[in-house]
């Protein structure tokens, strides 16, 4: 969170649930709305943290943002879907990557 905070996103919402999933960060980056979803891996054997965003996440990502929208009466019309990858294997400072728009 404070990763994003730096890049001057405003945090409005974390870990927020729904019947249809949760959404991890929700975010304002100027006039835009942004879904974060934030994948942590202790290393990349199994792929990055960016793989794990199969196509059926990314609907999910888009349900779960959607239903956030409409749940606080907020303007759907400038939404983003962003991805912060971590890789942290618990020795020194984690590698992080903010990857913006992935769905």
């Amino acid at each position: 969170m404070a990763y994003l905070q730096a890049k001057q996103l405003i945090i409005l919402d974390r870990n927020w649930r729904c019947a249809l999933g949760e959404v991890d960060i929700v975010a304002a980056d100027g006039s835009t709305l942004v879904m974060c979803e934030v994948k942590t891996r202790s290393s990349q054997r199994f792929g990055s943290p960016l793989e794990a965003i199969t196509a059926s996440k990314a609907i999910r990502m888009q349900r779960v943002g959607f239903a956030w929208c409409k749940h606080h009466q907020a303007n759907a019309s400038n939404v983003r879907f962003d991805v912060v990858s971590i890789i942290d294997p618990g020795v020194g400072q984690p590698h992080i990557e903010h990857h913006l728009n992935v769905v």
